[in-house]
């Protein structure tokens, strides 16, 4: 039986700016239990946010100069559910998937930041070999599977990484393998068949996943609403016996109390957990996209529920951090992003004659 994120309650608390559905639900989701950080957690989530903040800005400042080609796409306002999830795993030891929107969880999951801009500029140093882009970064170090560039590509390859954790401890009888995977899509993957058939699979055998749905309204330029019966994509867990979760997917620390509820549920092998992250992009689809679908409005109300602010406002306010210490943070993290463009720039480009290279395992 689904349950609603712990803790949330459906009763409306204000007017949206907007009459758009997904405005409307954000608007009436109530959190009641959010995750309690220390100095030095609010310190690291602030960092991870900004971080993933600052090298998307940078990322359209070299692709609209001419220095980074291909299809790019930010994730700019959704960092709060890179940062939340990843955040309550443990780097290393648990395993990420993504899609081709990738970038911030590569960052989250611990990829140098030169090893992502040298892969952006398609050199050597990247961390996919120059061979990847944009679209499929990947790091074995750091347990990120994937991003991929087809929707829904990337669950089959995560419920993969989940069967493996459980098939170590319980068909070879490895204790220490408790390993819980993250799966991170959007709102128009919920319609694809891997989705379902993934649900199925991963309830049947109550594998360690996290389906973390980035519901950000829009499938390209579809509005979720408008091409899916049930909008509410955390009761299509109920249809499997699995937990499902709805979260404000702006504010960290709601996301972050619902990952430690479903990683816990995972590690005590309790299965999966479908959880819903309400958010919202701030730029277009990719670089290439004018962005002239959203409504100037939505994008307002949407704007005023930035997620690195709303983190401030609750660290300096509650006297955690010093408005100078977070300040003191972006300018370290300006010059962690600029160090990376200058070493992607200067780096060497793939040697043409290893083109079949890294092809299979071995290499």
């Amino acid at each position: 039986m689904s349950k609603k994120a712990s803790l949330s309650s459906r009763q409306t608390t204000e007017k949206p700016l907007t009459a758009s559905p997904h405005a409307e639900r954000i608007s009436r989701l109530v959190t009641v239990q959010r995750a309690k950080v220390d100095r030095q957690t609010g310190l690291d989530l602030f960092r991870d946010m900004t971080l993933g903040r600052r090298f998307e800005d940078k990322c359209a400042e070299m692709y609209y100069r001419g220095k980074m080609f291909g299809f790019v796409h930010l994730y700019n306002g959704q960092e709060a559910i890179s940062t939340g999830v990843i955040g309550a795993m443990k780097r290393q030891h648990d395993w990420f998937c993504s899609t081709y929107r990738d970038h911030v969880h590569a960052l989250s999951a611990g990829v140098p930041a030169r090893e992502i801009m040298s892969e952006l500029f398609g050199k050597e140093t990247g961390c996919s070999k120059g061979r990847g882009g944009s679209m499929h970064l990947f790091s074995k170090e750091h347990h990120l599977l994937g991003g991929f560039a087809f929707i829904g590509e990337g669950i089959p390859v995560a419920l993969g990484a989940a069967f493996t954790s459980r098939y170590k401890r319980d068909a070879l009888g490895d204790a220490s393998s408790n390993s819980v995977t993250a799966a991170f899509f959007g709102d128009g993957t919920c319609n694809n068949g891997q989705f379902f058939e993934c649900l199925n699979m991963a309830q049947l055998w109550k594998l360690p996943i996290l389906f973390v749905v980035e519901n950000n309204k829009w499938a390209i330029g579809m509005a979720h609403d408008r091409a899916t019966s049930e909008p509410e994509i955390w009761r299509k867990a109920d249809a499997f016996g699995m937990a499902g979760e709805e979260v404000d997917g702006m504010d960290v620390l709601a996301v972050r109390a619902a990952a430690q509820r479903a990683v816990e549920r995972a590690r005590a092998g309790e299965g999966p957990t479908v959880l819903e992250c309400l958010t919202y992009r701030f730029r277009g689809h990719s670089l290439a996209d004018p962005d002239e679908l959203r409504a100037e409005e939505e994008k307002q109300f949407w704007a005023q529920r930035d997620p690195l602010k709303a983190l401030e406002k609750d660290l300096t306010n509650d006297s955690l951090v010093s408005a100078d210490e977070l300040r003191a943070i972006e300018k370290e993290v300006d010059c962690e992003v600029e160090d990376s463009v200058e070493f992607a720039l200067a780096a060497a480009e793939p040697d043409p004659s290893e083109l079949t290279r890294y092809i299979w395992a071995e290499d």
